[in-house]
């Protein structure tokens, strides 16, 4: 299968087969030049969506002191992840257009590594909420202590930190390529080898065991509320449940269709040889890794009201409602009880009341009094 060289270390992966012995000769070839304008209009347009609605999370994140809560601390992460994931873009394009690197070495090797950690990060950033929300859902009043945006902020370092050392090959051994001025990974010999065991390592660690954690933890959830709404039967915790059931359903979904064809197609390309036909459907795939950097803000508007209202008011929409520049110290003081999976909970939410009980009732069985009980689940937790 031969495709267009490009500064993307995940979009490298496909070059590789067990079927090429000669590196030299199956590097990429360039797609017809309609195909390229209209690939580059393409990332032009998922370029301006991903870094201004990115932009716009970043912003409101760290602009208003009640959006600092716990899940919005990995939310903020994820922004900066998908973010930097996107300015590869403008590069990619050119080198996409001219079919050779023309930026230089050291240029090279930035955007590759920064391609390389963006991405672990962004895995790893939806991993640490789906865990965070298993805590929260489940054992609200045991993982109180730990769920602290001061504490999110560590783990998010520790998110770079450990997508830095996954990164490792791409930093030791990218660079543009002698002889075909493509910015690549240039692995030593047997080039092969090397080449299959960075694909199944970046599939395996990059997307498969963060998938199935993310599966795990929801799945989890979803037996949690199941099992506590048939004790109950109220309606307010069958409507919590279906809130739950809907944030797995859209966060799992969107997650796997962006990136699941890619790494499957990369996965199949290592043990046969796809023909030039199949072209088309790369790219595509490639394209899906991109828009779920996009799907993410808009994700949040959709599913978060403080999140909705905010972006309202940076954009002078409308005046949001419940976000507010508040005092800092007072928003960490606040933040101990909201612990809301993607907003902090209004104080006039009229149903948080009761969804705090059903909360309660998941952990303790329902034997304690609801107020003494942090808002864990409420009206807007999804």
């Amino acid at each position: 299968m031969e495709t267009q060289g490009n500064t993307s270390v995940f979009h490298y992966l496909n070059q590789s087969s067990l079927h090429d012995q000669d590196k030299n000769d199956s590097l990429p070839t360039s797609i017809d030049s309609d195909s390229n304008k209209i690939l580059a209009v393409i990332y032009l347009i998922v370029f301006i969506l991903g870094l201004t609605g990115n932009t716009l999370v970043i912003f409101v994140v760290l602009r208003y002191a009640k959006m600092k809560t716990v899940t919005n601390m990995y939310i903020l992460n994820l922004a900066v992840a998908d973010e930097l994931y996107v300015l590869g873009l403008p590069f990619q394009t050119t080198h996409n257009l001219l079919n050779y690197w023309p930026f230089g070495s050291f240029l090279c090797r930035v955007m590759m590594c920064a391609d390389t950690v963006s991405q672990f990060t962004s895995t790893f950033c939806l991993t640490v909420m789906s865990i965070d929300r298993y805590m929260a859902v489940v054992h609200p009043i045991r993982s109180a202590k730990w769920r602290r945006p001061s504490v999110a902020k560590v783990i998010n370092c520790m998110v770079w930190a450990l997508s830095c050392i996954l990164a490792l090959p791409v930093i030791i051994y990218a660079n543009v390529q002698a002889g075909h001025n493509t910015c690549n990974i240039n692995w030593p010999e047997p080039r092969t080898a090397w080449s299959v065991a960075f694909i199944l390592y970046t599939a395996i660690l990059g997307f498969f065991c963060p998938l199935l954690v993310i599966c795990i933890s929801y799945l989890l959830i979803v037996v949690k509320v199941k099992s506590a709404g048939a004790r109950a039967g109220l309606a307010k915790r069958r409507k919590s449940e279906r809130k739950v059931t809907r944030m797995v359903v859209i966060i799992v979904v969107v997650f796997v269709l962006c990136w699941l064809p890619f790494f499957i197609l990369n996965i199949i390309n290592v043990f046969i040889f796809l023909p030039t036909e199949m072209d088309g459907v790369y790219f595509l795939s490639v394209i899906l890794t991109y828009m779920n950097s996009c799907a993410n803000p808009v994700l949040y508007g959709f599913l978060s009201d403080n999140f909705k209202q905010s972006f309202q008011k940076v954009l002078c929409v409308h005046k949001a409602n419940g976000v507010e520049d508040s005092n800092p110290g007072r928003a960490r003081i606040e933040s101990a009880s909201q612990q809301d999976p993607f907003i902090s909970p209004r104080a006039t939410d009229s149903n948080s009341h009761g969804e705090n009980h059903h909360a309660y009732q998941m952990e303790s069985g329902g034997n304690a009094k609801v107020e003494l009980l942090p808002s864990v689940i409420s009206q807007s937790t999804i």
